[in-house]
């Protein structure tokens, strides 16, 4: 996809052709390809474990031999354009700040339907922020894994809500058997947002947050989860862990959050079910945040939407760099940690700023006051 953006190809053209590639990749014999693994399960029994892997390079590069069969094709006749109603605008920044590693991972993915060859006429487009700890392998499983379980979920048509919200769960899973196999203990906190036609569908894992904009007010879409979280001591204890005060409250003495995909000695006090919120749009709504803690630690979220509206004021509507605004005001805020930013435009930025300018911002007032209700948020909480 990158090399087609370089050569000017379009977005959703480059996300086609990998579908594509993919796709007949997969309906050839791949037989030939397996091979077939045994290691030892640590554990009381130390039992062995076969498993059957396709090798990767072997595989990928059987898949670029049809990537350049379909593109000689499509030289001839290109697929038709996407019809599309919704124009996003996409800002995303990402540092690795103080920290040694950068351990942060971001996704960000406009050519949802095209990626994954859904035809329904439904708009889809998914972004996700994944901070991982403990080592990059979680968050690197979990950016290229979660919107693939998204989108093979039996339910995405019917119920997307519980299809993202499965997708991490079903994530978790096939990293463990791979931490158990290659002795991995990294884990990594997630917040996924999957727009599908007029819903914004929300899932997250431990202190990674989503934050929705509407009319220059901000609308709490989740409550990140932490140890300190009454529900979240009550689940650890209830399994026999503890959550201790260790600079801030932690698990077992260990990590600061609650849930997590990966982690595998932390299992299952460290939980890999995720929650999700759904919010009917009205058109209305400004934008979205996705962030890591080390942005949310040092901004709160009432200061997000001034941070933007003020960017987008400095700039004439222009919002390209506004997310690296933002992780600018995180480290002098105080964050050390690695931050990672994406702002979803869900409105033209111009027209964003030119509805502040029309209301006015006086001192004290919120940002709009339109006279309006809020968005409708409804959460299902895993217990």
């Amino acid at each position: 996809m990158l090399f087609s953006s370089s050569r000017g190809g379009p977005p959703w053209l480059a996300a086609s052709l990998v579908h594509a590639a993919v796709h007949k990749t997969l309906q050839d014999d791949l037989d030939s390809f397996v091979e077939r693994k045994q290691d030892v399960v640590e554990g009381p029994e130390n039992d062995a474990l076969t498993e059957e892997l396709l090798p990767s390079d072997a595989l990928l590069q059987r898949c670029l031999t049809c990537l350049q069969d379909i593109s000689s094709q499509w030289q001839i006749q290109l697929p038709p354009a996407p019809n599309t109603k919704r124009n996003l605008y996409v800002s995303s920044h990402a540092i690795r700040n103080t920290r040694r590693k950068m351990e942060d991972r971001h996704v960000s993915l406009l050519e949802f339907n095209q990626l994954f060859g859904l035809t329904d006429g439904v708009e889809r487009s998914y972004f996700a922020v994944f901070d991982g700890h403990g080592g990059l392998d979680a968050a690197n499983y979990a950016a290229t894994h979660v919107h693939v379980m998204l989108a093979r979920h039996e339910a995405l048509i019917s119920d997307p809500a519980r299809a993202l919200k499965e997708a991490f769960q079903r994530t978790d899973a096939i990293f463990l058997k791979k931490a158990r196999r290659e002795r991995l203990r990294s884990g990594t906190t997630g917040v996924c947002a999957l727009l599908e036609g007029d819903r914004l569908h929300v899932a997250w894992l431990g202190d990674s947050q989503a934050l929705l904009v509407q009319q220059g007010n901000p609308v709490t879409l989740m409550e990140p989860h932490k140890p300190e979280r009454e529900d979240e001591r009550e689940r650890i204890e209830s399994l026999g862990g503890c959550v201790t005060f260790m600079g801030c409250w932690r698990v077992n003495g260990t990590l600061a959050v609650s849930r997590a995909i990966g982690d595998i000695d932390q299992k299952p006090y460290v939980s890999g079910e995720g929650d999700v919120s759904s919010v009917s749009l009205t058109d209305s709504e400004d934008f979205l945040v996705l962030a890591c803690d080390g942005f949310y630690d040092a901004v709160s979220t009432s200061e997000v939407p001034s941070l933007v509206l003020g960017y987008l004021q400095e700039n004439g509507g222009d919002g390209q760099h506004v997310a690296e605004s933002l992780v600018a005001a995180a480290k002098e805020g105080g964050s050390s940690d690695n931050i990672t930013v994406l702002v979803i435009f869900l409105r033209d930025p111009a027209k964003i700023l030119e509805d502040y300018l029309a209301h006015g911002s006086g001192e004290g007032e919120p940002l709009f006051d339109f006279g309006g209700g809020g968005v409708e948020v409804a959460s299902d909480h895993a217990g």
